[in-house]
């Protein structure tokens, strides 16, 4: 099974100097994103694009991300667990969510290293989403074909969908004593806050913003609603 570990945002993470390098060390599976100021978030309503440049406020952000592969749950959370005490001096939630797509959109590594600028494209999620409804099949295949595609030729760089909060996770560091022997709270989902959810990912390079928002635009997403969150991998 694999997981997505995500590493809520908070104001630390929105420096400029995150993630210091010990803390990229400390974590070398974790695809880490540059603070917000660089960000985009377009949204897709009626067929018509609206788009929205950061900063954006930190408690709706992933600061990066790590892929797991581990046989449950229960073993992720423990991967969490053992997260280093010296990010954000130990105050840092984590997410821990099962990635796949219900519909059967098969997922994406290539395991190639990018030599344009890597951008993750970033789903945000919504009651549909969150109650696990499956888009058409049609659509699906679509999907697949454009993701086969892209990877392909090189743009595609990784992606796949996350399954309802209902089947993660939150392990969450905060008011909790240092030392070897910390134990952070875990709290099972779903959670309430959709809109602060991330639903899937895709890892695209591209040579420059503009053209990473020029792929987001014209992929095909299965609703004719969809919000994104364009942010550059550090």
């Amino acid at each position: 099974m694999h997981f997505m570990v995500i590493r809520r945002a908070d104001a630390a993470s929105e420096s400029q100097s995150f993630p210091a390098p010990p803390l990229a060390d400390a974590v070398p599976a974790a695809c880490w994103l540059h603070s917000s100021t660089e960000a985009v978030r377009l949204q897709r309503a009626g067929g018509a694009w609206t788009i929205a440049n950061g900063p954006f406020p930190a408690d709706g952000l992933a600061a990066g991300f790590a892929i797991v592969d581990v046989a449950s749950k229960e073993e992720a959370i423990e991967w969490a667990r053992r997260w280093p005490a010296a990010d954000a001096e130990g105050e840092v939630v984590l997410e821990v969510r099962e990635t796949g797509c219900s519909g059967g959109c098969a997922g994406i590594d290539t395991r190639t290293p990018p030599h344009l600028a890597p951008w993750a494209v970033l789903l945000r999620s919504s009651a549909a989403l969150e109650a696990d409804v499956m888009p058409p099949p049609d659509a699906i295949d679509r999907m697949n074909a454009r993701n086969r595609q892209d990877a392909q030729a090189g743009v595609l760089l990784a992606g796949d969908g996350l399954k309802p909060t209902a089947r993660g996770a939150r392990v969450d560091f905060r008011d909790v004593k240092g030392g070897s022997g910390r134990r952070p709270s875990i709290v099972d989902g779903p959670f309430a806050e959709v809109k602060e959810l991330i639903a899937g990912f895709w890892l695209i390079q591209a040579a420059s913003r503009d053209d990473a928002v020029a792929w987001v635009k014209s992929y095909p997403f299965p609703w004719p609603d969809v919000t994104l969150e364009l942010r550059a991998v550090a």
